[in-house]
């Protein structure tokens, strides 16, 4: 195969596999914050997920509040990922390689998730208060874990919540501090 067919067969697997990826992480963070699974996002993950992680439940129990099921779907998806890019790929990667930073592609991937998922909030707070999509509560049911420690340490200064940007700044460096 040529570069630019490589290329293009590259992009649409690691895209589909990421997308898959995230939707299974975004209904494990849904079940961490127990939100509201009547919800039609709610629905519309469970729908797309359960065929692969429902035999997986079966066969993978949970620990105390992890689904380790999902954990283990999105880590063994983003192997093959990047297993199979590796191998489309000029220099293909060893086993260790790709476990290394398929881990490390997951953990950047729940931290910009988290990342855009602040920004939302933050965003729905000018100007989302009065509008009624089912999206905006789990925006905050998702980010409010994450906010909270930083709310206790610092207060609203005059009324404004500066919690969000210091998560940002956290979330950040913990994004370069892993090499991203």
């Amino acid at each position: 195969m040529n570069s630019s067919t490589v290329n293009a067969v590259s992009y649409l697997i690691g895209t589909l596999i990421d997308l898959y990826i995230a939707a299974v992480l975004i209904r494990l963070l849904l079940q961490w914050v127990r939100a509201d699974f009547y919800n039609p996002l709610c629905q519309f993950l469970v729908k797309v997920t359960n065929p692969v992680l429902a035999p997986l439940r079966r066969v993978i129990p949970s620990i105390k509040r992890l689904d380790t099921a999902s954990v283990v779907l999105m880590l063994a998806l983003e192997i093959l990922g990047v297993w199979i890019i590796s191998r489309l790929g000029s220099t293909p990667m060893n086993f260790q390689q790709i476990v290394a930073f398929s881990a490390i592609k997951l953990l950047m991937t729940l931290l910009m998730t988290y990342f855009f998922l602040i920004i939302a909030s933050v965003i729905l707070s000018w100007v989302g208060r009065g509008m009624q999509h089912p999206v905006i509560p789990l925006v905050y049911q998702l980010t409010e874990p994450v906010l909270r420690p930083f709310r206790r340490v610092i207060p609203p200064i005059a009324g404004i919540d500066l919690s969000p940007l210091f998560a940002l700044i956290a979330i950040r460096f913990l994004i370069l501090l892993l090499g991203w």
